[in-house]
């Protein structure tokens, strides 16, 4: 087993939280990424597994650059959850994964409300090669 690079695995428990966002700016906002075709590969290759930028890149077929922007987005919607991933040769990298299970659309007296499902997942830490 090479000792020269080891990466942060994580054995995630789940329980779920569901919130109402009913600012009108970001439930546009949230509407607009989830109607991006990039916004939903990116969610869909991240679904129960965590990678990189440049492992999103790839599996999307985007530029990279274009792959920053999206993450960008998604992260600050907490549609994505961002965490290091840690080598033992210093090399760290953000890795990324889907924070949400559902996104429901409702029409309430005073407009467009969702009801986001998060996926909260406490990770137990161990190193692995």
């Amino acid at each position: 087993m090479s000792q020269s690079q080891f990466a942060a695995a994580a054995q995630p428990t789940r329980s779920e939280q569901t919130v109402t966002v009913d600012d009108d700016e970001t439930v546009q906002a949230m509407l607009d990424a989830l109607d991006d075709a990039d916004c939903r590969c990116i969610l869909a290759a991240t679904d129960g597994e965590a990678l990189s930028a440049s492992e999103l890149s790839e599996r999307c077929d985007l530029a990279l650059s274009t792959t920053y922007r999206k993450l960008d987005l998604l992260t600050e919607l907490d549609l994505l959850s961002e965490r290091l991933r840690v080598r033992r040769s210093g090399k760290h990298a953000s890795e990324y994964r889907r924070a949400v299970d559902d996104v429901t659309v409702s029409v309430a007296p005073d407009g467009i409300e969702l009801r986001v499902t998060r996926s909260e997942r406490e990770a137990t830490t161990s190193l692995t090669a």
